[in-house]
């Protein structure tokens, strides 16, 4: 819960790092309030049924999706956090994501605000660093 100390951040960063590769979006979509903001890429949603329309569709094109999340920084009731995802598309090409969140939530630690900037990179799967 808010405020977070770098302990607390680093376990809520763990908590969503392994909701995500569950690819559970009924899952994920917990860890937000009813009515949570988000950016994602160019994409903005509102609140948890957008969100899970939203992972439904990604994790059907994106497959075996692989996550690794990184603390950046904290205050208040806020963290930032680094990650890094490998997914296949359906033609077998992979793919390494990166990217950067800012993460606000409200009192009962679920997040109301998730902003995401995301860069995608063509791989090999021979390059492939997250398994």
């Amino acid at each position: 819960m808010p405020p977070f100390t770098e302990e607390t951040a680093k376990q809520k960063i763990q908590m969503a790092e392994d909701a995500w590769n569950s690819k559970d979006p009924e899952r994920v979509s917990k860890a937000y309030t009813i009515d949570s903001e988000w950016r994602n890429r160019n994409l903005f949603l509102n609140g948890r049924e957008e969100i899970v329309q939203f992972l439904t569709s990604k994790w059907q094109k994106e497959q075996q999706y692989k996550l690794k999340k990184e603390y950046w920084a904290h205050s208040g009731n806020r963290i930032a956090v680094r990650f890094e995802y490998e997914y296949h598309d359906d033609k077998g090409q992979w793919w390494r994501a990166y990217g950067n969140e800012n993460w606000e939530f409200d009192e009962n630690g679920l997040m109301r605000k998730r902003y995401a900037s995301i860069n995608d990179l063509a791989i090999e799967e021979k390059d492939r660093k997250l398994r």
